[in-house]
């Protein structure tokens, strides 16, 4: 059964803990980047259900107990655009022009493998705003990243 992904409350959090840190969750910042583990928590509090299998869930209950697609970006790509049948949030690869606040973007920055992630959290016209972890930002405008590609990921919906 799939519910609702509330973007609302995704947008709300990641403007919320753009510039900080929810004690609640282990802060990767120095352990090669909080980026993803960011935009995770922002998935969950638009209504995210964990998945906790262990090898291709997505889940994080402390730094030790939890999934490579938590923190991971090409792991945390990998799990949306593949779980249909399983728990948790899932999406679909779509243009720039067709991206949702809400929606995240994943960034390659050097020519092997996408290595940072964001959350839209707002568009006006065609200029789309980001909020980030490890570089933090809120409400950046995704124009002033550096990235050969971006791949926006829409969230269509949470599967619980």
């Amino acid at each position: 059964m799939a519910a609702e992904y509330n973007r609302k409350l995704a947008v709300e959090y990641a403007r919320k803990w753009a510039l900080s840190a929810n004690p609640k969750f282990y802060h990767f910042g120095g352990i090669g980047g909080d980026c993803t583990n960011f935009i995770s928590q922002c998935l969950l509090a638009g209504g995210g259900v964990m998945n906790y299998d262990p090898i291709n869930g997505w889940f994080y209950n402390s730094v030790a107990s939890r999934s490579p697609s938590w923190t991971g970006v090409g792991q945390l790509m990998t799990f949306l655009l593949r779980n249909r049948q399983t728990k948790g949030p899932y999406g679909k690869i779509v243009s720039l022009n067709d991206i949702e606040e809400g929606d995240i973007i994943q960034l390659r920055q050097n020519p092997t493998h996408f290595n940072h992630s964001v959350i839209v959290t707002k568009i006006l016209g065609r200029k789309i705003f980001v909020c980030a972890h490890t570089n933090d930002a809120k409400d950046k405008p995704l124009d002033e990243y550096f990235f050969l590609e971006a791949m926006p990921i829409h969230i269509i919906g949470i599967k619980n």
